[in-house]
């Protein structure tokens, strides 16, 4: 493979560890690559004269060295080396041998080939070499000689955006390792056949998406080369919802199929009587379809630093759909006239879209309404690994004023003020849901997002919406980012009539509450039909949980005056746990404590939801709800045992055996609202690690490990690991299954290599039951030199 020129002397932005630059360096490197090309220039004029004159001396180069660059370390020799002090001459062939040069690169990019089947990439219909971050892919290097680990070194380079960086993530330098660790970028031989090596490489869960430019870079005690550039090895990095480190990772493999990988949906339409469908084709994985929505980010003008995170790569989207301020994908039209474009009914899909906007070099395309920004905008999230859906509101709601209620103004004669009443209810409106972890925001939040296109109102002074947790949304938590209040108006807010006054001022005469947002919309997973999921965008209507939601957001609203405020707020509620918590595979217990601080009678209406999430944060089912009436009498403290029991929450456990349980109610004397989350986890047992006899260095030792199932279950396919720095290195123990309650116990034998204090982990791994571990202490003994 050819390579590049580059000096021995200018070598401060290259190697295994460039140097460390501001953002004038970077400058000034981009500057200095014109003045390199002209030296090279130079240099190639003196030495086409030297060979005229001395052709012996400078011989011309063979053709296969043309496109190789030398980089070697022979800087001039002293002046006494040689005969009569005169400096020996070496060819550039010659010296070419000495390097080792990268050949050729494979990147096993084949559609059906193992890296973009392990990747879940083989549906694109695209040759590039696709791939998705937080998981490993192989590749061949060819050597213009055999790889010596000893002697010899590599590394590979990745470079994005426009002014590739190190301390920014843009520029990645991949390091070869003996072994390959997690969480990191990382390269390790797997494999050496003569001149060509196999390497396993390794991506950060976190990494940034987008297009990497690929080099190798080799060095060895004659000097360095690197790879030069060929852009049909570029490297195509996507969220992956398959990796559970990544942000966006979703456990169900049926839900993955349909909101990252199918490539057709059905958008609903029309009215909450008549609820029409169409069928959308989204085409994310048809070819052409990546470079368009890389050409999206790109023309954004966002740095590419920034593109690691879901939450700001989908901001991005929700604003460059749209034509509004920033030149988007499609130009709204809702006029009834599209004489100077397509008329919106006329497209059926998002493809046609994506590629006559990337064609034109970013010109918008006309004319689309919400279920088009809405099918584009999954199209580009499922093109780039962040699960999506389109979703169809009915009755929404559009807030214009940020009251969070949707305003008629009348006139002392009840006629409408037709200046003031800007906001709307919309038949339909389309937006939609994305999956991803939420660690900005408290626990419990992560899980589905509503993100919207359609230009509306501006956030942050653009045309975007979301993401907006639905769980934030639910619970008129609406002070959590990003534009929780509009969407919350959209499918929550009671429609206010004003009537103005003789004075000009306005009172409120009368409220609906269950006007706005119906059926709210999506296709079902692994089918055609109607899937409705209002219930996770608001509590029933009517319920207490709903009206407490409603008060609670326009709390926050600029209309809070709507709704009356409490009268007093005496009760206060806490929740505690006694100890280190509860346990797993026994009932949960915890304690609620209501103190009334007033000299009257409190009646409560008490509701509770116990959730189950994953460490992240993300939502993943509700286990139990319960509704409660606590009468108290003045002063009164009571405390309310609370316990979940096992076979509540036994079948939906996960990894970190989280769980929320979220409080809500309403003081019936002075509509106090009442709300608290309180989050715990059910502690899992220790491992039990018992020494057997002494430590000493070179000496057969063992250690007894015991562990007592505590779940009424049977444990199955346990595996024990056991590791030891200085004692064993680490072991994989296929134990088998262990009964319900069952108490047992294995031993490890070892023998200690190295003196001092030590310690033994051990841990336990099954699908029923996870973060079981133990470690103890060892002091190994050096070996008595009377044993010799």
């Amino acid at each position: 493979m050819p390579v590049e020129t580059l000096s021995i002397r200018d070598r401060s932005a290259v190697g295994r560890f460039p140097s460390v630059t501001l953002g004038f360096g970077d400058n000034a490197e981009a500057d200095k690559e014109e003045p390199e090309e002209s030296n090279a220039e130079r240099e190639n004029a003196c030495r086409r004269w030297l060979r005229k004159v001395c052709p012996c001396c400078c011989p011309k180069p063979n053709d296969d060295d043309i496109t190789d660059t030398l980089v070697t370390a022979i800087e001039e020799q002293d002046k006494g080396d040689g005969i009569n002090g005169e400096k020996p001459v070496t060819g550039d062939s010659e010296l070419d041998e000495l390097l080792l040069k990268v050949r050729s690169i494979d990147l096993m990019k084949s559609r059906s080939g193992v890296n973009r089947t392990e990747h879940h990439t083989n549906l694109y219909q695209s040759d590039d070499f696709i791939i998705r971050r937080g998981q490993t892919f192989q590749m061949w290097i060819t050597l213009s000689r055999p790889f010596h680990s000893d002697t010899d070194k590599l590394h590979l380079e990745l470079k994005t955006g426009p002014l590739p960086t190190v301390s920014k993530g843009t520029h990645v330098i991949i390091p070869l390792v003996e072994d390959l660790e997690d969480d990191r970028w990382e390269a390790a031989v797997v494999k050496q056949d003569d001149k060509r090596i196999k390497l396993s490489v390794n991506s950060p869960p976190t990494a940034l998406i987008g297009r990497y430019q690929l080099t190798v870079e080799t060095n060895c005690a004659n000097g360095l080369a690197i790879s030069k550039h060929d852009p049909t090895n570029d490297i195509y990095m996507l969220f992956n919802p398959w990796c559970e480190d990544d942000t966006v990772f979703m456990d169900s493999e049926d839900e993955r199929q349909e909101y990252v990988l199918n490539d057709v949906g059905r958008i609903y339409y029309g009215t909450q009587n008549q609820i029409g469908v169409r069928t959308w084709n989204y085409g994310q994985l048809d070819d052409g379809i990546l470079a368009a929505c890389l050409f999206i980010l790109e023309k954004s003008g966002t740095p590419p630093s920034g593109w690691g995170d879901p939450v700001n790569v989908v901001r991005v989207i929700s604003a460059m759909i749209n034509s509004v301020d920033d030149g988007g994908v499609l130009e709204g039209n809702w006029s009834g006239n599209y004489s100077n474009g397509t008329s919106p009914t006329v497209w059926s899909g998002s493809v046609e879209i994506l590629k006559e906007y990337h064609k034109n070099s970013g010109a918008s395309v006309k004319y689309g309404q919400c279920w088009i920004f809405a099918g584009i905008v999954t199209t580009v999230l499922r093109c780039l690994g962040i699960p999506s859906r389109t979703v169809t509101n009915f009755s929404s709601a559009h807030d214009t004023d940020v009251s969070l209620t949707t305003d008629v103004y009348l006139d002392e004669n009840l006629e409408p003020i037709d200046h003031l009443n800007a906001d709307s209810i919309w038949n339909f409106h389309v937006w939609n849901d994305c999956w991803m972890a939420r660690p900005d925001l408290p626990p419990g939040n992560g899980g589905w997002q509503a993100v919207d296109a359609t230009p509306q109102e501006t956030s942050q002074g653009t045309f975007r919406c979301g993401p907006a947790s639905l769980a934030a949304v639910r619970s008129g938590q609406v002070y959590l980012k990003h534009d929780s209040p509009f969407v919350f108006a959209e499918v929550n807010s009671d429609k206010v009539y004003w009537q103005r006054k003789v004075d000009g001022t306005f009172t409120q005469i009368y409220s609906e509450k269950k006007t706005v947002g119906h059926f709210i919309s999506t296709k079902a997973v692994g089918s055609d039909e109607r899937h409705d999921i209002t219930y996770l965008y608001k509590h029933p209507e009517g319920t207490e949980e709903e009206r407490i939601a409603v008060e609670t957001a326009c709390s926050y609203g600029s209309k809070a005056e709507a709704f009356s405020s409490p009268t007093a707020e005496d009760v206060s509620i806490e929740v505690t746990m006694d100890g280190e918590g509860p346990k797993m595979g026994r009932d949960a217990e915890l304690t609620i404590t209501l103190r009334n601080s007033s000299s009257e009678q409190r009646n409560i209406v008490l509701h509770s939801q116990v959730a189950v999430m994953y460490y992240t944060g993300v939502h993943k089912a509700t286990v139990r709800n319960d509704k409660t009436d606590v009468d108290m009498l003045p002063n009164e403290v009571k405390i309310i045992e609370w316990t979940l029991e096992y076979e509540d929450y036994k079948d939906q456990l996960i990894d970190q055996a989280a769980l929320m349980l979220t409080l809500s109610g309403r003081v019936k004397e002075t509509q106090q609202v009442l709300a608290t989350q309180f989050s715990f986890r059910l502690r899992t047992p220790d491992l039990f690690i018992k020494p057997i006899g002494e430590a000493v260095v070179g000496e057969k030792m063992a250690v007894e490990i015991s562990f007592t199932n505590p779940l009424p279950q049977v444990l199955k396919a346990v595996i024990f690991h056991v590791e030891g720095l200085g004692l064993l290195t680490a072991q994989k123990i296929n134990y088998g299954d262990i009964g319900s309650r069952a108490s047992v116990s294995l031993t490890e034998h070892f023998v200690p290599t190295l003196p001092g204090p030590r310690k033994l982990l051990a841990s336990l791994d099954c699908k029923q039951l996870t973060q079981v571990h133990g470690v103890t202490d060892i002091t190994v003994k050096e070996k008595s030199n009377a044993a010799l």
